[in-house]
């Protein structure tokens, strides 16, 4: 009778133990929770992929993911800069409701509150297993962050069980990893020191030693040298710790692999993975060195796709790509020149990496926040093109409805079914935002404020969207926009206007109020 009763407890225990991971779909069907990996690019433009219509590069293993999956045509990032666009697609909140979220120095404090819901955060109340691999640039510690000994509250801190960064941008100090809030290989004996304000006495700098350099700054990167590339900001120590910028694309696929093998089977998990390409500075490793012909843009272009296909290939070799949704996309819009001599501008030739879209990075044109964005999920989701309105906004609730939570944001809309490509319903509205300047997106229509300001940002040649005027388009039909209707519809105009003030919500100024800012 003793042993009856044991194997019936190792019976119920065992299912409970599968149910944990199981949701029940409407049809009463049990099927186990996806895993969830997000490859998010840095830079990366609407026109920089094959699959997206260029033709002088070519990216096969991002266009699997397209052409395999659901490709979008009308998706977006939030902002046109990076701190932003990540902080709105981990918690689902406008970026420009925090007046913090900007682009972060290297010392700047955690910018998410540790009380605030996160996707991981989300998904751990489900059972899942979460990790970042890659690019932070979301603020460390407290703002006073002593890199020589544990940095918190960070990425672990809200809500990632397993993290690998680099702390901001591979421009900025300090050039070291940092995994679980430890700088990776630092000995206590060489500590770091980083300011962004002043030198330290006695170490070089990009404006001060040019015969040290193996990359010549253009603009905005001239502080302390590391590999011989000038940096944004000053350190000094932690020789060991710095990472090789050649090994760097390396160093995190191996990370994410790795995460991926390690993952308790039955176990649900969620990745974030986040390249560094193709930001500045740009360092292919020897391997993809002239592979693209339009210099290290273009080869780290062909790195990151080789690195996609590495982590797709680890995914099925772990026998996981049936359960595990893949969603690619980009932090915002591309740039050429954006603070290096790297051939970029120069070696160009017929590829534009904006597409068909106006505008760049740090713009409010199109091709600042409209975004290559697939959603892969192999048996799932069948291979066709969306034209849905979506936003990375959208991920929290949308991922939040997937594994049957009932957690959302006011900001983050369900768009699972857009996702899973069942309709293409897709949101009605949208705000964009560029450097703190926001514009509306409304059905097929963008309104534009007037804003002061440059109208082109001449160090990277990228239009800003700034005009004295209203500006109005309808991307139907004019996806360059270059025909403004705001004197011929101002019926449309005011309207959008008055919803424009209402999503703003109180504190932030009717639309005259916001005017030339």
């Amino acid at each position: 009778m003793k042993s009856k009763i044991s194997a019936f407890t190792l019976m119920v225990i065992g299912f409970s133990t599968f149910l944990l991971g199981c949701q029940v779909k409407e049809t009463g069907q049990i099927d186990q929770l996806p895993n969830i990996v997000i490859i998010y690019l840095d830079d990366l433009g609407y026109g920089d992929l094959s699959a997206y219509g260029a033709t002088e590069i070519q990216t096969p293993n991002m266009d699997r993911l397209a052409n395999e999956g659901l490709r979008f045509t009308n998706a977006y990032a939030t902002s046109a800069t990076c701190t932003p666009s990540r902080y709105a697609l981990l918690t689902g909140i406008y970026p420009w409701r925090n007046e913090n979220a900007k682009i972060l120095p290297g010392t700047a404090p955690l910018l998410i509150d540790v009380d605030q819901m996160t996707i991981p955060k989300m998904l751990k109340t489900k059972g899942y297993h979460t990790g970042v691999v890659g690019k932070w640039h979301l603020g460390l510690g407290d703002g006073f962050a002593d890199w020589n000994e544990p940095i918190s509250p960070g990425p672990n801190e809200v809500g990632f069980d397993y993290s690998y960064i680099m702390a901001a941008t591979q421009d900025r100090v300090p050039t070291v990893y940092i995994e679980n809030g430890n700088v990776v290989g630092l000995e206590k004996e060489d500590p770091i020191l980083v300011d962004y304000d002043q030198n330290f006495e006695g170490e070089p700098t990009g404006l001060d030693n040019s015969e040290l350099l193996k990359m010549k700054w253009h603009h905005g990167h001239n502080n302390s040298i590391v590999n011989g590339i000038p940096r944004i900001g000053f350190m000094k120590g932690g020789e060991k710790a710095k990472w090789i910028d050649e090994d760097m694309a390396d160093e995190f696929l191996q990370k994410a692999q790795h995460y991926i093998k390690n993952q308790q089977e039955g176990q649900p998990f969620f990745l974030y993975y986040a390249l560094q390409q193709p930001h500045v500075p740009r360092t292919p490793h020897p391997r993809f060195v002239g592979k693209s012909g339009m210099g290290p843009r273009g080869d780290v272009i062909l790195e990151a796709d080789w690195c996609v296909g590495e982590l797709m290939k680890t995914l099925e070799e772990e026998g996981l790509l049936e359960n595990t949704m893949v969603v690619f996309s980009s932090d915002n819009g591309p740039v050429l020149n954006d603070g290096y001599y790297d051939d970029a501008v120069e070696k160009l030739g017929n590829h534009t990496p904006w597409g068909p879209l106006r505008g760049g990075k740090y713009s409010l044109f199109e091709a600042g926040t409209r975004v290559p964005f697939m959603v892969y999920w192999k048996g799932k989701i069948q291979p066709a093109v969306s034209d849905a309105l979506v936003s990375q906004l959208d991920f929290l609730t949308s991922f939040s409805k997937l594994v049957g939570s009932d957690i959302r944001t006011d900001d983050s809309m369900d768009m699972l079914s857009e996702l899973l490509g069942k309709t293409q319903d897709g949101r009605e509205e949208l705000i964009i935002e560029a450097t703190s300047r926001t514009a509306l997106r409304y059905g097929d229509y963008v309104m534009i404020p007037p804003y002061d300001g440059p109208a082109i940002q001449n160090q990277v040649n990228i239009e800003l969207g700034n005009d004295k005027e209203f500006q109005l388009y309808n991307l139907k039909n004019d996806i360059g926009q270059n025909n403004n209707l705001a004197a011929s519809e101002p019926e449309l105009l005011e309207k959008l206007k008055k919803r424009f003030e209402e999503i703003r919500g109180k504190g932030f100024g009717t639309v005259e109020e916001l005017e030339l800012k």
